[in-house]
C-alpha cells in the first residue's frame, strides 16, 4: 500500500475538470485508489464520490494506492497532482 499527501494549490479546489482528470486516470490502474480529506473517503474511480468531498484549495488529501500496480500508479497520480491541482 502506498500513500500520498498532498494539499490542494488550485484555487478552485478539485473541481469538475481536474476530478474527471484525476477519474479517468485512476481507472487505468488495477489497484484501490482512494482520496481521503478527513471528512470524507472516495473511490477515486467514481465521478461523483470525488467531486462530492468538495476538496477547496488549501486541503490536505491523502490518496492510498493499493493493489498490484501500486508502484506504477502512486508515482504517476503523485506527479498529476503536482501538476494540475
Amino acid at each position: 500500500m502506498k500513500e500520498i499527501k498532498y494539499v490542494v494549490t488550485d484555487p478552485l479546489g478539485i473541481h469538475a475538470r481536474p476530478a474527471g482528470l484525476i477519474v479517468k486516470m485512476a481507472a487505468g490502474y488495477k489497484s484501490a485508489i482512494t482520496i481521503d480529506n478527513g471528512a470524507k473517503k472516495a473511490d477515486a474511480k467514481r465521478i461523483m464520490a470525488v467531486m462530492s468531498m468538495g476538496i477547496k484549495q488549501g486541503q490536505e488529501i491523502t490518496v492510498t494506492v493499493d493493489g498490484e500496480d501500486e508502484d506504477v500508479a502512486a508515482p504517476a497520480i503523485e506527479t498529476f497532482l503536482k501538476e494540475n491541482c
